[in-house]
């Protein structure tokens, strides 16, 4: 972006003169971690592409510094979702010196729900170009996954943040995630968050950053990452259904794929299904997990959809639930019937 599409703020202290004046310090329990080069924060925002005239909401704000650069490429309006309100004169001063709306959310993004705080006029249907919308987040560790799959999920309903359309996410990971979820088949780094998340979206992983550059200093360097949710997902199949399967298989990941594939079926029948699964989608019982493709995986997950039309209770069993090992004991003839399944259920609540 050329140097007349960047604006500048009026003076302003810095970060670090702000985290001594208000006595901040990142918090272990809530994962935080401080980047302070200014040049890293701007390259984070670059990545997410042009932001002029765009709404960006940036999760996790902390002290701003993040923030500061969004602003400097001029969207429209700038939301802020943050956790910890020890970071709200920080934040407010910059809400006051900012050219654009800057609106200040104190929220957990675990359980926020996104569906009205976009300007209805930037939502675009699923099948045009991406809404001039953007999520950028330095994210704390210990919610970075599960936000992630939170989100997929949403994205494949087309709910909240992607009501508004194919809403670009630009965030920040441990250096591993980041590495699983760009990472190609045979790769050591194929796991369930690859295949979930390149379903879903176009992932690029853009660059990393050395733990050294954050205060504190994490045990690990950190991934930034761009998704933008895809036209159509190679799966077309409910969120559930694929997390379920996708999981069972890379529960057994250095293993054949077919101990995966057993696992989603009671005892009695196990051996004999998966086998028959595996045949109808053509591929090898001994292939391992890493080496399938996302096509693949549609194909396994296509036929144990088509299993479980024939006998509805297979999709309700869980190998790893408790009320799931009575089936595991069952004639075969008494797991295909509904009543007998639902009197298990009933036994197994007295």
């Amino acid at each position: 972006m050329s140097s007349s599409r960047i604006i500048r703020l009026p003076p302003l202290p810095s970060i670090r003169d702000l985290i001594k004046l208000y006595k901040l310090r990142a918090m272990k329990e809530l994962s935080q971690n401080f980047l302070m080069d200014p040049r890293l924060v701007s390259r984070i925002v670059r990545s997410a592409g042009s932001l002029q005239d765009c709404e960006v909401c940036e999760v996790g704000p902390g002290p701003g510094n993040i923030t500061r650069s969004i602003i400097q490429n001029m969207p429209s309006r700038v939301l802020v979702i943050e956790k910890d309100k020890r970071f709200t004169p920080s934040l407010e001063l910059l809400a006051e010196s900012s050219p654009m709306p800057l609106e200040l959310i104190f929220g957990d993004v675990m359980n926020f729900n996104f569906e009205q705080i976009f300007n209805e006029d930037y939502k675009m249907e699923w099948e045009d170009k991406c809404p001039k919308i953007h999520l950028i987040g330095n994210l704390p560790f210990n919610v970075s996954t599960p936000l992630i799959i939170q989100w997929l999920k949403a994205i494949s309903e087309k709910k909240s943040a992607w009501r508004y359309g194919r809403v670009r996410m630009t965030l920040t990971f441990q250096k591993e995630v980041a590495e699983r979820m760009v990472a190609p088949i045979m790769s050591q780094e194929r796991s369930r968050l690859s295949i979930m998340c390149q379903n879903w979206c176009r992932v690029e992983h853009k660059f990393n950053i050395q733990g050294r550059a954050f205060i504190p200093k994490p045990d690990v360097d950190v991934g930034v990452v761009r998704l933008t949710p895809l036209k159509k997902p190679t799966i077309s199949l409910p969120f559930g259904i694929v997390e379920k399967v996708v999981r069972s298989v890379f529960n057994y990941r250095q293993k054949h794929c077919i101990r995966g594939i057993e696992t989603l079926f009671p005892k009695p029948v196990r051996e004999k299904l998966a086998s028959e699964l595996l045949l109808a989608a053509a591929i090898e019982p001994t292939t391992r997990p890493f080496q399938l493709t996302v096509t693949e995986f549609g194909r396994i997950c296509e036929e144990y959809m088509s299993i479980c039309k024939d006998t509805p209770n297979y999709m309700k069993y869980n190998y790893r639930h408790p009320s799931s090992n009575y089936l595991d004991n069952w004639p075969e003839v008494e797991i295909n019937n509904s009543s007998s399944y639902e009197n298990i259920i009933s036994l197994k609540d007295q």
